[in-house]
């Protein structure tokens, strides 16, 4: 017997909906709305206000949602688009890095032979001018490589002394150390490389046990 109110109340929901879908559905411009009472002519016109509000309401949300993405989807855009240029020429830049090397141990190679080789002779010293005047173009071609890689973002990785980053070091082995404590690194082996903020070569650390 309990269930009977209740399934009267919803019938009079049902019907009150659908009294409201009818009345909203009037014309007003028609001669039936103009034929209802006054106040269901009040009624319908504030359903049908209600109606647009909230259509309204809807497609103004649709629209900042829709205004939002297109933000967003604009920084991504941009976002990536400036990653790209950052890092467009990081293949070039690691193959450059071998010359960069092979320069810096030519003319560590080249003063040690210097400082090891005393002037003896006039021809020996011509030799000797020669050389230092080739080993002048060699340093001034690595300066100018060096300062490229700096214009475009590249910088050295600290290793000696540094605590081992896998991230940023590649362990090629340990050794014992009284100078360093355990796990930091006692030898670079080979000079790391970031780009940017990206490691572009780990270097190649010994690090002590």
């Amino acid at each position: 017997m309990a269930e009977e109110p209740q399934n009267a109340e919803q019938e009079n929901g049902v019907a009150s909906e659908a009294t409201s879908s009818e009345a909203a559905a009037v014309d007003i411009e028609s001669s039936a709305f103009a034929e209802l009472p006054w106040e269901e002519q009040v009624e319908t016109l504030r359903e049908i206000l209600n109606d647009s509000r909230g259509q309204t309401a809807h497609n103004l949300d649709l629209a900042q949602r829709a205004q939002a993405e297109m933000a967003n989807q604009k920084r991504r855009s941009d976002e990536e688009r400036i990653t790209q240029g950052k890092f467009s020429n990081s293949r070039l830049i690691a193959k450059l890095l071998p010359v960069v090397e092979e320069l810096a141990l030519a003319v560590d190679l080249a003063d040690g032979q210097d400082s090891a080789t005393p002037a003896s002779n006039n021809a020996s010293a011509d030799s000797q001018s020669t050389e230092s005047s080739w080993l002048q173009g060699v340093r001034l071609i690595q300066r100018k490589l060096t300062t490229l890689l700096e214009s475009e973002g590249v910088t050295e990785i600290d290793s000696a002394g540094a605590v081992f980053n896998p991230l940023e070091h590649e362990a090629l082995g340990t050794d014992e150390s009284n100078e360093y404590p355990s796990g930091h690194i006692v030898k670079t082996v080979r000079q790391g490389y970031r780009l940017h903020d990206r490691v572009i070569q780990p270097a190649q650390v010994i690090v002590a046990q």
